[in-house]
């Protein structure tokens, strides 16, 4: 992977993100050593304060742990909670997709539900 200088998106936080898909791929598992600041910093060719960054938002967030002069591990439970963290967003985005578009068409709550209903059933594709 490398990091996209192009991108809206913080370097730290695509540090970040590529942690969590290391996670969630089971290349880095609980209790596994991650890769400190300054071989991020080599990896991805940047300054190792901003893969520090990248590190200190999964400390904040418990998806990784220090321990004091080893270096930082991965949380036991870390994976699922990646996912369910991002079952969560991309559902809420969906749905206010949709509840968006539904006003847009005039369907109203009662039919919104009733198709998600049919949906859940089987019985619309």
């Amino acid at each position: 992977m490398n990091v996209n200088v192009e991108s809206t998106t913080p370097i730290y936080v695509q540090i970040a993100d590529w942690i969590r898909n290391e996670i969630l791929a089971d290349r880095l598992t609980a209790d596994g050593k991650v890769y400190s600041q300054y071989q991020l910093a080599e990896m991805f060719n940047i300054n190792p304060a901003t893969a520090g960054k990248g590190l200190t938002i999964l400390l904040d967030e418990n998806i990784l742990y220090k321990k004091r002069g080893l270096g930082m591990f991965v949380t036991v439970g870390a994976k699922d909670m990646i996912l369910q963290t991002r079952r969560n967003e991309t559902l809420q985005q969906l749905a206010r997709d949709i509840v968006l578009e539904a006003r847009r068409l005039s369907v109203t709550d009662d039919e919104l539900i009733n198709l998600i209903q049919k949906m859940q059933r089987g019985e619309c594709q």
